[in-house]
Formats: structure tokens, C-alpha cells, sequence
């Protein structure tokens, strides 16, 4: 072979070898990338394919599949109730994909996922047509029922409810809310029906999941966390037990005295009477006296700080890590720059009513293989010890004196122990908008047992600002959230 034939050869087998390396590093390295690239069509189309497989709450379906129009695209996604279960669900979309528990648990869905690789081959085999499996929920169908009719009619907010016991998620509402069916398909109707959904155009933010993702100044339903500092701390070791709260009580380092709502009696007030009363200057000034860290750190106990996943992802719930001592005792009333989501004030209910116990919240009970078999199997977790469970106690029979005899009142259920906190929120520059009314809660049955926790966030831009209060709107959603899961316990 003559030297420019050896030289073209060469040339030829680096152009093959490059080839071989480029065709190895797409197949192996980049495969994964490729695969769930959201401009790679084929991952849309393999989607639906097939009718996917349900999200399941109580034994019932709350979607489903049909026959779809598009030429790629076989099926189609549908929703039973889709409004109200849209913040569990989340949407699958053939135009604009998918989010949360569809999203999340994809594989399963669309029987993809690598653990139904066995049972895919073997109807592969046998000519049967792939199926999906199923996502079962910790949901409770009646107590997500109270909760998103409690909130229709009342502007803007957010139910979340926990089981105690376990950190199962038993309601999950937020309004005003969206029907996933809408945009399901990838027509012209379904794009014109997105885009009436974006906040753009629609600036109430019916896709805002409000229950996770957003945050709000939790006003005096916070100071369950600080009374469980005071009581974790020994600052004080007794529900009855008569605080150091001077009134007036003028902010540390300031010249500003911090009010109390109405002619309440909080001067030195136990902190049973100043829970039942909501006074602003016993734990603001608790808040002070026990500084940024010991507040910081409770907080952080209850869940404060970090996101939580649920498998869904919840927004992170804020308490100041930077704080002067005026500012500490703003944020121990929730005022300041603490914010919270629904979920993270239901988990400080769940923690309470739990004996000081907090678990890990959940909202999918276990997967399952398109023949029912159980893929995975959600058991519950312990996160944190916020308090003990002495103090836990206290606290509870603190959150009863709101409900019998304060501002808690509109959550009485007959025959059950009600404990909660009302909370009115400072919202706007000065306080100038609307505030939010706010009600977290547990319920306790005759045997001890707590089967449910509660948080309600309302926003009534059409109440009167003198009507609006956690125990006048709040507290009424909270009592039939609560009845509907005890009723569908019995």
C-alpha cells in the first residue's frame, strides 16, 4: 500500500473509531439525559400510548384515560373532581406535561418503571398490551371534600390535614383551583385553556398548589411554637403557671410598645389564659427572653427552615435566622419575617396532639403493579421530637382552653376533645390589605387517640376586615375537616 493510501485509510478508521465512541457515549452515557430530554417527542408519545394507571383515594379512581383526537398521541388523561383533587394530582398533559404525583410517580403510571420490567417482557411475549400501575394515596375523600367546599366562597386559601399518628396526609385543598382535563390533550382548545390558567391572565393563581407552595405570615397560631420553647427551655414549667409580662410591654431596645388586640387580660397572664386570650405581649416578650436560638432551634424541630417532600415538594416555612432582640419577639407572635406554609402549621398541630411526637407526612400509602401487587410500601417515620411528651400534654390542655372557652369556640365537636389556635395575620405594607385568618387544630377521641390535625389559611378579600378572624372563618373549615375524618372512622 502506497503512503496517501495508508494516510486515507488511517484517516478512515479514526473517522469510524470517532463514530463507534459518539454512538456509545449517546446509547450509554448521555441515554438517561436523552430519554427524559422534555424535547424528546417520543417519551411524550410512549406516555400515551397506553391509558395510564390511576391514582387511587379510598379504593376509588380519581382519574382515568380516554381516546384522544391527536394523531400521536392515543390517550388522553382525565380527572374525576378534577378541581378539588388538582393540588394531589397535580396534571398530565400531552402539550404541557406533567406535575406532582403525575410527574413524580410517572413510571409507575405509564408502566415504564423498572421494577414492571419482568411483567412488561413477559406480555411483550404473550402479545398483551403494557398497563400502568397504580399510585394509592393516604387521602381521605370526605375530609378533602369539607375542606375544598369549606374554601369555595371565601376568595384565596389552604386546607392541609394530617393524620398524627403516622404523618399521613388526609386533605390537601387550595382555592380557587383548576380542572387538569381541561388541558389534557394538545389541541388549540387546550392551549387557549393553559393560558386562561396562567397567572397573566388569571392573576388569583388557580395552579398556585397553596397547601405546599405557598408561604404566609402564620400571626398567632405561631405562638404554639413559642409556648412549646418556653415550656422545652424551662422558662416556664406550667400551663397555670403566671408569666413575667409587664403591660405595657415596651420591645427590647425600643420605644415601641407592643399591643395587645381589645381590652384582654394579659398582664402577668398564665400562658393558658394568654393562649386563650392570644396576647401579643406575653409572647412577645417569652419570644425575647429566650432569645433567636432557642426560638430558631424549636422552630427548626417542627419542620421551620426546611422543604419537605411528600413525595411532592412543599415550599421551605421560614423563621429568621438573623434577628435583633425587637425582631425575635415579633417573630415569636408570627409577625416579622415568619411565614409558613399550610402543611408545615398542620405538622405543628400533628407534633402537639402526637404526644411532642412529630412524623414525616406523607400523601402516597404505597405503588402497585398493574395486577394490584405492592411495589413499594410507604412506612411511617418519626422526624423530629419537638417536645416531650410531659410538655406536649401541657401544651395540649393549653389548645383545649382556646377551644372551650376562647377564641376557638366555632370548632366545638360534640363528644371529641377539640385543642387548637386561632390566628389573625398582619398582611400588606401596614397591614393595609386584607388579612389572613388563620386555624390550626387536633381532635381527640374518648380512647386518647388523635386521628386528625388541621391547618386552614383564609383569604376573604369581600369580608369585612372587622368580621375577619381565625375562629369566624377559619375555625368552621377545620371543625367539618375534623368531623369527616372521625365519621369515616367509625
Amino acid at each position: 500500500m502506497n503512503k496517501p493510501l495508508r494516510r486515507i485509510a488511517i484517516f478512515c478508521g479514526l473517522l469510524v473509531l470517532a463514530l463507534l465512541v459518539r454512538d456509545n457515549w449517546l446509547q450509554y452515557v448521555r441515554a438517561d439525559d436523552l430519554k427524559d430530554d422534555t424535547l424528546n417527542r417520543r417519551v411524550a408519545i410512549e406516555r400515551y400510548a397506553t391509558p395510564r394507571g390511576d391514582i387511587i383515594v379510598d379504593g376509588k379512581s380519581i382519574t382515568g384515560s380516554t381516546t384522544s383526537n391527536s394523531s400521536d398521541f392515543e390517550y388522553k388523561r382525565t380527572y374525576k373532581d378534577g378541581p378539588m383533587w388538582a393540588p394531589v394530582t397535580g396534571y398530565a398533559s400531552q402539550a404541557f406535561g406533567a406535575t406532582q404525583l403525575e410527574s413524580i410517580d410517572d413510571g409507575i403510571l405509564t408502566g415504564n418503571d423498572d421494577r414492571l420490567f419482568f411483567r412488561n417482557t413477559l406480555d411483550m411475549i404473550t402479545g398483551k398490551k403494557k398497563q400502568g400501575g397504580n399510585v394509592v394515596t393516604t387521602l381521605n375523600a370526605a375530609a378533602q371534600k369539607a375542606a375544598y367546599d369549606g374554601l369555595k366562597g371565601r376568595g384565596k386559601g389552604a386546607v392541609a390535614a394530617i393524620d398524627p399518628s403516622t404523618g399521613a396526609i388526609l386533605a390537601l385543598a387550595s382555592f380557587p383551583s383548576y380542572d387538569p382535563s381541561v388541558f389534557a390533550g394538545n389541541s388549540t382548545k387546550d392551549a387557549e385553556a393553559w393560558q386562561k390558567l396562567q397567572k397573566a391572565k388569571d392573576p388569583n393563581e388557580p395552579m398556585l398548589n397553596r397547601a405546599l407552595r405557598d408561604i404566609y405570615p402564620p400571626g398567632s397560631t405561631f405562638k404554639v411554637v413559642t409556648a412549646a420553647a418556653a415550656l422545652e427551655n424551662g422558662l416556664y414549667t406550667d400551663a397555670d403557671e403566671k408569666t413575667d409580662s409587664p403591660l405595657p410591654y415596651t420591645l427590647p431596645d425600643t420605644t415601641t410598645e407592643l399591643k395587645n388586640e381589645g381590652n384582654i387580660p394579659c398582664k402577668n397572664a398564665t400562658m393558658r389564659v394568654a393562649l386563650q386570650y392570644s396576647c401579643n405581649t406575653v409572647f412577645g416578650k417569652i419570644g425575647a427572653d429566650l432569645g433567636k436560638d432557642k426560638m430558631l432551634e424549636e422552630a427548626k424541630k417542627f419542620g421551620f427552615n426546611t422543604e419537605q417532600f411528600v413525595p411532592v415538594r412543599s415550599s421551605a416555612s421560614n423563621f429568621p435566622e438573623k434577628m435583633d432582640k425587637p425582631q425575635t419577639a415579633l417573630s415569636s407572635i408570627g409577625q416579622f419575617e415568619t411565614a409558613t406554609t399550610p402543611l408545615q402549621m398542620a405538622m405543628v398541630a400533628s407534633a402537639i396532639a402526637n404526644d411532642g411526637k412529630l412524623m414525616k407526612p406523607y400523601m402516597v400509602d404505597k405503588l402497585q403493579a398493574p395486577n394490584l401487587d405492592v411495589l413499594e410500601q410507604t412506612e411511617p417515620e418519626e422526624m423530629s421530637q419537638p417536645l416531650s411528651s410531659d410538655n406536649a400534654q401541657i401544651l395540649q390542655s393549653m389548645m383545649e382552653t382556646v377551644v372551650k372557652d376562647g377564641t376557638g369556640k366555632n370548632a366545638q365537636i360534640s363528644g371529641v376533645t377539640v385543642g387548637g389556635k386561632t390566628g389573625t395575620a398582619q398582611h400588606g405594607v401596614d397591614n393595609s390589605e386584607k388579612p389572613y385568618a388563620w386555624f390550626i387544630s387536633y381532635a381527640k377521641l374518648a380512647d386518647g387517640s388523635s386521628p386528625v390535625a388541621v391547618a386552614v389559611v383564609v383569604q376573604d378579600e369581600d369580608a369585612v376586615r372587622d368580621n375577619i378572624s381565625g375562629g369566624g372563618l377559619a375555625a368552621p373549615i377545620a371543625k367539618s375537616v375534623m368531623e369527616a375524618v372521625i365519621k369515616s372512622q367509625q
